[in-house]
């Protein structure tokens, strides 16, 4: 009989037993360290109203922009309830895949030459990441988050951003355009010009992609498709391409 103060003896399936359980704990804490690292930086998306799918709640948005994106704060001429920052970020944890916010505040940023605008909570690349998280099938917060990757000179990045748009979207002049000047960028001229015949042949009204590829001496016209295939239908994403003066 053993007595209180004898220690069981360490078999081989004690310490397998002991080993398993360190093992599970560890991948526990890994795991939830790693969600951390994936959220803590950027914000979980609960909010105290909303948040909402700009693409398909639209009327629950009706008081966030009367109070906080008027047409002042869309174009950066003045704030509603203080700083720019403050109202544009109301808007975005109401709505993280709010286009037109997104847009506004890449716009500040810009002008503030800062990462993370003044009165905003979060950089401009967590914004991104909230609204991909919050809407990531969402092919316009996608095409604007690839515009932006591009700016910084993350092209690879950029293309599978777009990618990712053009199969939510199917085929989208604007989407086409992106990509096109992503691989203009890349001088990659054989996919810049197959996306550029994309964009073109689905109405897009900005010039620039097809005057850089004749400046680089890459441009062609498309050869004519069958009619089945030119009458196929497209789907849209609104613009993002911004000014084309080139």
């Amino acid at each position: 009989m053993m007595s209180r103060h004898t220690q069981p003896k360490n078999t081989p399936l004690r310490s397998a037993l002991r080993c398993a359980t360190r093992l599970t704990l560890t991948l526990g804490l890994a795991l939830s360290a790693q969600h951390t690292l994936a959220v803590g930086a950027c914000g979980p998306l609960n909010n105290g109203y909303g948040p909402f799918d700009y693409r398909t709640q639209r009327s629950k948005l009706q008081i966030v922009e009367t109070y906080h994106f008027d047409a002042g704060v869309e174009s950066l001429q003045r704030g509603k309830s203080g700083h720019l920052g403050a109202d544009l970020d109301y808007t975005l944890r109401a709505s993280p895949n709010h286009a037109r916010a997104l847009m506004a505040m890449v716009r500040l940023s810009e002008r503030e030459k800062n990462a993370q605008p003044r009165g905003a909570n979060y950089t401009i690349d967590c914004y991104f990441d909230r609204a991909v998280r919050f809407a990531p099938n969402d092919p316009t917060v996608l095409t604007l988050y690839a515009v932006h990757l591009n700016k910084k000179g993350k092209k690879t990045e950029a293309i599978a951003q777009l990618e990712t748009a053009e199969q939510h979207a199917g085929r989208s002049p604007n989407i086409a355009y992106n990509m096109g000047l992503v691989y203009l960028d890349l001088n990659d001229y054989e996919n810049a010009l197959k996306y550029a015949h994309i964009a073109y042949e689905g109405g897009f009204p900005l010039p620039g992609l097809r005057n850089m590829l004749k400046r680089a001496g890459k441009w062609r016209e498309a050869e004519k498709q069958p009619a089945a295939a030119q009458n196929s239908p497209a789907s849209t994403v609104p613009s993002t391409a911004g000014n084309d003066t080139k």
